[in-house]
């Protein structure tokens, strides 16, 4: 990763809530979010995008952490839809592979304790803490199970053309022109969003890019199948 500010933030992230500074944590989590959606990887995606994966979500983990720690619950459920949403959506173990490698490095222990003390007892501020309630599960799976990482495969949405290269998630469905994507704003400024991986904006300037040339690509692929439907209608007269 040429840009090695989102890492450093996130190192010192962990540090910090490792000595208890959980504003700190907060600031350097979010310093490292903004700094990958200000910073997309465009180039050998194969090699870099699992580690701007880890990165992210070692960082919205201990960002949790932080936020139950200095009794912001909604900001901690928040993140913690998001992390589940975005990770688990993938379906490839990816996620899995990044709880396990900061188990074996010794980073999930303090984000996992947190998690069991915050919902022991009384509920938080009357919220529901079911995705919370969630990942503290998944944690404690992954410590005690030893790391095995699932390999059932994600199904991409092969109409969309999503196997021909493309970088970022499919464009949402029901637009009748390019123009009608739109950047999020919230992932922009705040570098999350709530609805993570099912928001209908794209999450960069390359993303919605990308939106537009797939929309492209599809009219053309309908138009060649329309066309190709004609022939055979044709041929068969």
């Amino acid at each position: 990763m040429a840009d090695r500010r989102p890492e450093n933030s996130c190192e010192q992230a962990c540090e910090s809530l490792r000595i208890r500074e959980y504003e700190v944590t907060v600031k350097h989590c979010t310093e490292a979010l903004i700094s990958l959606s200000q910073y997309p990887i465009t180039h050998s995606t194969e090699t870099c995008q699992p580690e701007t994966d880890r990165i992210k979500t070692e960082s919205l983990l201990y960002r949790i952490a932080s936020f139950l720690q200095l009794k912001n619950y909604d900001q901690a459920d928040e993140d913690c839809r998001h992390v589940l949403g975005e990770g688990l959506a993938k379906g490839d173990g990816s996620f899995h592979a990044v709880l396990c490698r900061m188990h074996m490095e010794g980073k999930l222990q303090t984000i996992s304790d947190v998690l069991s003390k915050s919902l022991v007892g009384e509920s938080l501020n009357g919220m529901v803490t079911k995705d919370l309630t969630r990942l503290k599960t998944l944690l404690a799976e992954i410590e005690a199970t030893g790391c095995k990482v699932p390999s059932r495969c994600h199904v991409e949405d092969l109409e969309d053309g999503s196997r021909e290269g493309w970088q970022f998630r499919p464009p949402p469905r029901g637009v009748t022109s390019s123009e009608e994507y739109t950047l999020c704003k919230r992932f922009l400024e705040q570098g999350i969003c709530r609805y993570g991986a099912q928001c209908t904006s794209a999450h960069s300037q390359e993303e919605l890019a990308e939106w537009q040339k797939r929309y492209a690509s599809r009219l053309i692929r309908l138009k060649q199948q329309k066309e190709n439907k004609q022939f055979l209608g044709s041929y068969m007269e």
